[in-house]
């Protein structure tokens, strides 16, 4: 689990990542490069971190899943994934 700070942190990313959306893409698709340079750092979607929905963890997340490594074993393990198996005995 990750410090409150870090997921703080990230929460008021996504906050002004939708914030900004709409004028971010009207910028982009007119070129206004010095305007984009003065929108705030956090507006870009790039900083954003994609983080395991179970425990928030920042690494190894399975796209498909929106899952962890540690979460979609144990998930998997215990039958709340429907439709995975393990694929040896």
């Amino acid at each position: 689990m990750p410090k409150k700070s870090i997921t703080a942190r990230q929460r008021k990313r996504e906050s002004m990542v939708e914030k900004y959306a709409s004028k971010y893409k009207k910028l982009k698709k007119e070129g206004d490069y010095l305007a984009l340079d003065k929108l705030p750092k956090n507006a870009s979607r790039v900083r954003l971190k994609k983080r395991c929905w179970s425990c928030e963890r920042g690494r190894f997340i399975l796209k498909r899943f929106i899952l962890c490594r540690i979460c979609f074993r144990h998930k998997a393990a215990n039958g709340k994934i429907p439709g995975v198996t393990k694929s040896s005995a």
